[in-house]
């Protein structure tokens, strides 16, 4: 992997090649970009992780004990990422960091013949920094979050029978999120901002023999925007929506291609462009008195992942390596119940569905994906400047059967415990 001064370096002539593309200057904010980046990388260079698809839906402890369905309550400053407009609900100034642990990414294959295979067992950690501040006697507050919506680690033994299509899957993806609220009206508020994403893509597999060797690795950045409402018409009623805009990654970088241990290795300068998709949510929250809040969210996901080609393996092979994945757009259902226990204590226990993103035909095992069943459970505590929570959560499909007319047929099963912790301080 790279040096960390390398990453940045690399990150930083991409983010001044895009801005000479967009305005049409060479120099146009260098200095600026630099600084951004250079402070977010250093404060938090997120793990690759699995998602469903490969979308991270937690981004803090609280929202993840009542099952991620925060968006029409995003009372702590992850709202940034659940609901921006949230954030003028808090008072003064706020930090949190949290840290998502996926505990191992457990998903079992057993092919038509008998054969068995599990990805490799690793401890996987996404952290989260978000900062709020509210000005005293003003209808606005700030905030900025770094955070990583998308991730992905999958990696099967290299002597597996789905080596001709996976080996090693890597996506990390980091997201610097601005944002400004403004409180329209005593029961309004409205927010938005942009969001500068870097993504970086690795990924090994097989082709044609049982020892060839395909790499890939990429990186490249893009710029976003999103935007929330928060509408509390009573003090037992609160609706939410947010809204994230698709972005496209095009990924350029170098691939290599081994035929055997010991043959010359290829190597060609490789794009690949991969949409991310456009995000809908809203979410209804009842409370019926000061000690209960449920809520309901329904998630949109906009995926439009047809087939990647990667474009420059033509002087490997004869032509552009085709990846064949045609998802399609998901939804997620969630559902959230927190009870307040007195003295800042809260229990919370959530559930959310979540569908597929990919038919049986174009399944592939380096992005296992199902319809999955998540249940969880959290703890947490508010004091006048602390704040803290602790949630856990289980991440678990159904049995899903591909057919032999697939590439990878076979039976897969996923299941993944995940514990997730955040801390922060007002003042």
């Amino acid at each position: 992997m790279d040096s960390a001064e390398d990453g940045l370096l690399r990150i930083n002539l991409k983010l001044m090649e895009k801005t000479r593309q967009w305005m049409g200057a060479r120099e146009v904010y260098r200095g600026h970009f630099r600084k951004i980046i250079f402070i977010a990388a250093a404060a938090a260079l997120p793990a690759p992780v699995f998602g469903l698809g490969f979308l991270i839906p937690n981004q803090d402890a609280t929202a993840i004990g009542r099952g991620n369905a925060f968006v029409a309550t995003a009372d702590n400053p992850s709202a940034i990422y659940y609901n921006p407009a949230g954030i003028s609900q808090l008072h003064g100034t706020d930090i949190q960091i949290g840290a998502l642990n996926y505990l191992g990414l457990d998903v079992s294959y057993d092919s038509p013949t008998g054969n068995h295979a599990d990805n490799k067992f690793e401890v996987l950690t996404v952290p989260q920094i978000f900062l709020t501040i509210s000005p005293t006697n003003l209808p606005v507050s700030f905030g900025l979050g770094v955070y990583s919506p998308f991730g992905l680690a999958v990696k099967w033994p290299n002597t597996s029978p789905l080596r001709p299509l996976a080996i090693d899957s890597k996506l990390t993806y980091l997201t610097i999120n601005p944002v400004v609220a403004w409180q329209a009206t005593k029961t309004l508020s409205i927010a938005a901002g942009p969001t500068i994403n870097y993504g970086k893509i690795q990924f090994d597999r097989g082709l044609l023999s049982g020892s060839d060797v395909f790499n890939f690795k990429g990186d490249d950045f893009d710029f976003g925007f999103t935007a929330g409402l928060l509408w509390q018409p009573s003090e037992h009623w609160s609706f939410g929506a947010n809204y994230r805009l698709a972005a496209q990654m095009d990924f350029n970088g170098d691939s290599t291609y081994k035929a055997t241990s010991v043959s010359p290795t290829a190597t060609a300068n490789t794009t690949a462009g991969v949409p991310f998709p456009e995000m809908i949510s809203g979410g209804i929250s009842y409370r019926p008195n000061e000690k209960w809040n449920l809520e309901f969210d329904v998630d949109y996901i906009d995926w439009k992942i047809g087939t990647v080609k990667l474009g420059g393996t033509k002087s490997i092979f004869g032509f552009d390596l085709p990846l064949t994945l045609n998802w399609h757009p998901s939804w997620q259902y969630k559902f959230g119940v927190t009870r307040d226990l007195g003295d800042g204590w809260f229990v919370s226990a959530g559930y959310f569905f979540s569908g597929d993103t990919t038919s049986t035909a174009n399944f592939t095992p380096a992005v296992p994906d199902s319809d999955l069943h998540v249940g969880s459970i959290g703890v947490g505590h508010n004091a006048e400047h602390w704040h803290w929570a602790l949630a856990a959560q289980a991440i678990g499909g159904l049995s899903r059967n591909i057919p032999a007319s697939s590439g990878a047929p076979g039976n897969f099963q996923i299941f993944t415990p995940a514990v997730t912790f955040s801390i922060g301080y007002r003042f």
